[in-house]
């Protein structure tokens, strides 16, 4: 088969041509820096979509979620001495299977990140996992919770089990954008929330954060920790570390302008995965998994597990893998080959942290309350490693909202001929 002359991204810029309107804005007033109407109304709008009282416009969703664990910890523990992190010397329960902006926040305010295994139902954090953490490090105060691919999960749940414990939770949003679980959209159910507005999100800046929060005095903090700390004084009055982490005025133009299309590429992306899932169907394969009576997802990325049965032998080592190819059967590495040999970019779900070499000494805790094997294998000792199994087993498939319906029939033919 013929090569796509234009590649098939997994998710690129959409832009409409609006947000060049506030981009000319901003340098027809020359308010260029970290200050100006496109950071206020882009504040303003992610409050009012998100549902919660304030949003703090950050350079990126890395610096919203490290300022929600500096939040955190200081609420929790006080003001730590200069030097030493808000979470220092703390356990905090962490998402497992993720991309690691998610937990490496903790590391920087000094915690102690235990991961917290996947559930298969929705491919996030497992509450019967988190609930058996507790029972084992019941002085444990904070969570760290991510939803993946713009699929939530019971959120809710996460939510009420911290509270039972006197926890505190941080929402990673950064995928779920407009996403809503029992009519509630993600991003209001943590005590602290952040949200991405990267490259390839639903909408983008290019880069670009928010930090979510219904505290005024926290979103103030916040506003001032992102802005070196400033006091409020005729010189530069310093006393306490400050981050240069506020949003550009230029940037928060592009997504001011990308806010009205947010419905628009939900719809185009829930289009793309429903084609998915008609187009895979007879295969031994399984999408994004949810729960349609209370999940409504973003459907961001599109991704696919294979059946145990159906899948051929598949080695990985740190960054290379090998598989041997069966009839009737196949593996992600397989068909990441296949779709990138038509010009097409694919790429493997989120390796679990506690597979990843700097994170392999870490606890990871299980539903049944056993810790993970710091092993690649999926099975260690009788106990089931499920987000190591969702790692071997799945992908995310090309998800590009300008991809057309030719386009992606041809990627759904490749992916059929790779199990024949």
């Amino acid at each position: 088969m013929q090569p796509f002359e234009n590649k098939v991204w997994l998710a690129s810029p959409t832009m409409h041509g609006n947000e060049m309107k506030y981009v000319t804005e901003a340098y027809e007033t020359n308010w260029m820096s970290t200050v100006g109407a496109n950071i206020n109304e882009v504040e303003k709008v992610a409050a009012e979509k998100a549902g919660v009282k304030y949003a703090v416009a950050l350079s990126c969703c890395t610096a919203a979620l490290h300022l929600c664990v500096k939040l955190a910890g200081e609420r929790l523990y006080g003001k730590p001495a200069i030097g030493h992190g808000a979470v220092e010397g703390k356990r905090v329960f962490c998402s497992d299977m993720t991309f690691d902006a998610t937990l490496n926040p903790v590391v920087y305010e000094g915690g102690i990140p235990v991961f917290i295994d996947t559930e298969y139902d929705s491919w996030n954090m497992d509450p019967v996992a988190l609930e058996k953490a507790f029972e084992m490090y019941p002085e444990v105060k904070l969570v760290v919770s991510a939803e993946l691919y713009g699929f939530p999960g019971d959120i809710k749940r996460i939510k009420e089990i911290c509270e039972k414990h006197g926890a505190l939770l941080i929402e990673d949003a950064a995928e779920a954008m407009g996403a809503t679980w029992d009519g509630e959209q993600c991003g209001t159910f943590g005590d602290y929330s952040a949200i991405s507005y990267n490259g390839n999100k639903i909408i983008t800046g290019s880069s670009g954060g928010c930090l979510l929060t219904n505290n005024i005095e926290d979103a103030n903090r916040v506003r001032k920790w992102s802005t070196q700390a400033r006091e409020n004084a005729p010189w530069y009055q310093h006393e306490e570390v400050g981050y240069n982490y506020r949003m550009s005025n230029v940037i928060a133009g592009v997504i001011r302008g990308q806010y009205e299309y947010l419905e628009e590429h939900i719809a185009q992306k829930k289009a793309v995965y429903e084609r998915y899932k008609e187009g895979l169907k007879g295969l031994p394969v399984r999408m994004n998994p949810f729960d349609a009576d209370r999940a409504v997802p973003n459907y961001w990325l599109s991704a696919l597990i294979i059946d145990e049965d159906a899948m051929c032998k598949q080695v990985r080592g740190e960054t290379e893998a090998l598989y041997i190819k069966e009839a009737s059967k196949s593996c992600p590495t397989e068909i990441l080959e296949a779709i990138s040999g038509i010009n097409a970019e694919g790429r493997p779900v989120w390796k679990p942290m506690h597979m990843q070499p700097m994170y392999r000494m870490h606890e990871c805790i299980g539903r049944d309350g056993s810790m993970r094997a710091k092993t690649n294998a999926y099975i260690a000792g009788g106990v089931e490693d499920i987000g190591a199994d969702i790692f071997r087993r799945g992908l995310c498939l090309p998800s590009d909202n300008k991809m057309t319906v030719e386009q992606q029939n041809l990627v759904i033919e490749i992916i059929r001929g790779c199990f024949e």
